[in-house]
C-alpha cells in the first residue's frame, strides 16, 4: 500500500479553513501531514493554528510571517498577530527548520516555504523555466542535504503542479487565504515513503470547501485589523495588497 502525505500551507489564522482541510484529511486516512509555514498572519486566530498544527503536523516549517512576527515591526496587523502569541509560541515559530526533505519511492523531495533563496524571495507560478530550475539547486538556506528531484513550496497562495524535465515542481497552495480560487487547498503525494527504490508516485491537487462567512464574522469578532481586505481575499479568491507586507 502506497503512503499518503498531506502537505498543507498558509493557514494565517483561519481555523474554520483548517479544520474543514483536516477533517478532509481524516476523511482520506492520511496519517502524516507536513506543514510548510504561514501558520501565522494575516487571519483572526494566529495561537490556534499554532497550537493545532503542532498537534496535527509530523513537521512544520517557517514561512515568512513566523519571521515578521519576530521582528520590531511598527505595521498594525504585524503588531497585532504578534500581540496574540505567548512568549513560547513567538520561541518556537523562530526556531522552526527552513525545510523538509526525504524519500519517496526512489527520488529525494524538498520542501520550503517560498524559494531556495529565503522565506521572503518569492517565485511566482509564472516565473520562467530557469528561475524554477533554480529552486532544485542547493543554497546556504536549503542546505545541501540532498539534491532534489522534488520541490514542493507554498507562499504564492496558488496551487499547481509542473513538470520540469525530470524534475517535479509543485505549489500546495494555501488553507486560509487561497488567491486562486476561494477554496481551501493543498496537495497530497502518494509513494512510499523513505523508499530507495523506484516505484509509483502521484502529486494530487485538492481543494476544500469552508464557511467563508464564519471566517470573517470571526475575523470581525476579534477585532481584526484590515477586515475588509481580509474579506474580500476570502470571498474572491483574489490578492487584495497590502505595499507593507508579504502574501
Amino acid at each position: 500500500m502506497l503512503d499518503q502525505i498531506a502537505i498543507i500551507s498558509d493557514i494565517h489564522g483561519n481555523i474554520p479553513a483548517l479544520e474543514a482541510v483536516l477533517k478532509d484529511i481524516k476523511r482520506r486516512r492520511i496519517k502524516m501531514i507536513f506543514c510548510l509555514g504561514d501558520l501565522v498572519g494575516k487571519g483572526p486566530c494566529p495561537e490556534k493554528a499554532i497550537d493545532i498544527c503542532r498537534n496535527k503536523c509530523k513537521a512544520i516549517i517557517k514561512g515568512n510571517w513566523e519571521e515578521v512576527l519576530n521582528r520590531n515591526s511598527t505595521h498594525e496587523i504585524v503588531r497585532w498577530q504578534s500581540e496574540r502569541l505567548n512568549s513560547e509560541q513567538k520561541t518556537y515559530i523562530r526556531d522552526l527548520p527552513n525545510c523538509i526533505e526525504f524519500r519517496i519511492s526512489g527520488k529525494n523531495a524538498r520542501l520550503y516555504h517560498a524559494s531556495q533563496v529565503s522565506t521572503m524571495h518569492r517565485i511566482q507560478r509564472n516565473a520562467s523555466n530557469d528561475e524554477q530550475l533554480a529552486m532544485f539547486t542547493n543554497t546556504s538556506f536549503t542546505g545541501d542535504g540532498l539534491e532534489p528531484d522534488i520541490i514542493g513550496y507554498a507562499d504564492i497562495h496558488i496551487v499547481f503542479l509542473k513538470q520540469l524535465n525530470e524534475k517535479i515542481l509543485f505549489n500546495a497552495g494555501s488553507v486560509g487565504n487561497p488567491l486562486d480560487f476561494p477554496q481551501a487547498s493543498y496537495v497530497v503525494l502518494e509513494g512510499n515513503y523513505g523508499s530507495e527504490k523506484a516505484g509509483v508516485l502521484s502529486v494530487n491537487i485538492i481543494r476544500v470547501p469552508y464557511d467563508i462567512e464564519l471566517s470573517i464574522r470571526q475575523a470581525q469578532d476579534e477585532g481584526l485589523p484590515n477586515l475588509e481586505l481580509y474579506a474580500g481575499e476570502l470571498r474572491t479568491g483574489c490578492y487584495g495588497g497590502d505595499p507593507a507586507l508579504h502574501q
